[in-house]
């Protein structure tokens, strides 16, 4: 039995370092050019190099997005950007367009592609065309079910690798591939700029009654027709894994290092526990209690298992159930001082649970919390001051402070 990568977003260089930390095998992230996620932090070469460095020093890889539908004028400088990712030591581009695989073959042609999700491949016959032209992986079409993958690994070779998204946002549009934004706001969905207008409220007005709204669902106050649930497949690793699949994917590029903290952890355990013990293999409810902390939708299980109802119609909103308040960046064990980071207003007395990497996550009440120069404070309401607090517990760089919001 094949162990699958677990593949996590990397929004930034902070969510890099958190994504591995917490257990990714590989991160995904878009560069100064050419990526989906145009109003991420993205990574500046600089940035990108020491992203890059950080990984391999522990084994881990780095995939670089280069997966837009290009226009003539956004494929000036790809060539040399191409190159620049491999010199710089990318493990590997997502790319949908034909256009950039052709340049890549090109002018890197050891550069490992895989195809973006944003191709939306659907079928075997279509993974081997990809293959065949020189993609070692394709990232499946989201609209795939259990039986497809399982289809898929019977009938493409070894040498192809099928990624598949296990987590995160879903899209009303084929895999991504939407046009809704382009025509309602003028940004591109295709070309990085998404303004997300499936997740607006709409109503029903017909047009010779204008202002006369038409109910269609219970709710009076209007639907959002097109708002997707989130993918959660978490409860599903064994079938996954015995599907064949070689790569997990996580979505979430302009999430929070917290759920990019979380979500790592709940995958990684989960796979790691079937890997170790098939026969004896059971379900932890603390995965779940992960991946229902931070900001998230409504769960569902999207295409895998035909679910029928797939969107969210009563809001757009994300649950938030707890914040993230600090990042640990030093613990003194002899003074049992521990120095934080602020990342949301905290006061002292607070209960907070610590996220850590591995095993369970522990509670501690925040006491003594104090300036750098030593003054007391009752909280940290500054965007990213760092203060100290004394604590018994032992606790580690890179450590997570998260707080319920109710307390």
């Amino acid at each position: 039995m094949n162990k699958p990568e677990l593949l996590a977003p990397a929004g930034n260089l902070e969510k890099l370092k958190t994504a591995i930390n917490f257990g990714a095998d590989a991160v995904y992230l878009g560069g100064s050019k050419l990526n989906l996620r145009a109003f991420a932090d993205n990574f500046t070469t600089e940035e990108l190099k020491e992203g890059i460095e950080f990984a391999h020093s522990r084994g881990k890889k780095v995939h670089v997005t280069v997966n837009i539908f290009p226009h003539n004028e956004d494929l000036i400088g790809l060539e040399e950007y191409l190159i620049e990712l491999k010199n710089i030591g990318a493990d590997a581009i997502l790319v949908a367009d034909p256009g950039i695989i052709l340049a890549a073959r090109e002018v890197v042609p050891e550069f490992e592609i895989h195809l973006s999700t944003q191709a939306n491949c659907l079928n075997y016959k279509s993974a081997l065309f990809w293959h065949k032209i020189g993609v070692k992986r394709v990232v499946m079409a989201r609209e795939l079910s259990l039986k497809d993958f399982k289809e898929l690994r019977e009938k493409l070779p070894e040498t192809c690798d099928i990624e598949a998204f296990v987590h995160g946002s879903m899209c009303m549009a084929y895999s991504g591939r939407c046009m809704l934004s382009n025509y309602l706001t003028g940004r591109d969905a295709n070309r990085g700029a998404c303004a997300q207008p499936c997740r607006y409220k709409c109503h029903l007005v017909e047009e010779k009654a204008p202002g006369e709204y038409q109910q269609i669902t219970e709710d009076i106050d209007g639907s959002y027709i097109m708002n997707s649930k989130d993918l959660c497949m978490i409860e599903h690793i064994p079938k996954l894994i015995q599907a064949g699949i070689n790569s997990f994917k996580i979505e979430g590029r302009m999430k929070s290092s917290y759920y990019v903290a979380s979500v790592v952890k709940a995958y990684r355990e989960a796979i790691d526990k079937y890997i170790e013990d098939p026969e004896n293999y059971k379900f932890n409810s603390k995965w779940m209690e992960y991946l229902v902390k931070p900001s998230h939708r409504t769960y569902t299980t999207g295409f895998y298992f035909d679910e029928e109802i797939k969107q969210h119609y009563e809001s757009s909103a994300y649950i938030r159930n707890y914040d993230i308040v600090g990042i640990v960046r030093n613990y003194d064990k002899r003074t049992h001082i521990a120095t934080i980071e602020q990342r949301n207003k905290v006061y002292n007395g607070d209960i907070v649970e610590v996220l850590i990497p591995k095993g369970d996550n522990k509670t501690i009440k925040l006491q003594d919390m104090r300036k750098t120069n030593g003054k007391p404070i009752d909280s940290a309401p500054s965007a990213q001051m760092i203060f100290t607090i004394k604590c018994d517990e032992v606790l580690n760089p890179d450590d997570m402070l998260i707080k319920s919001k109710v307390q």
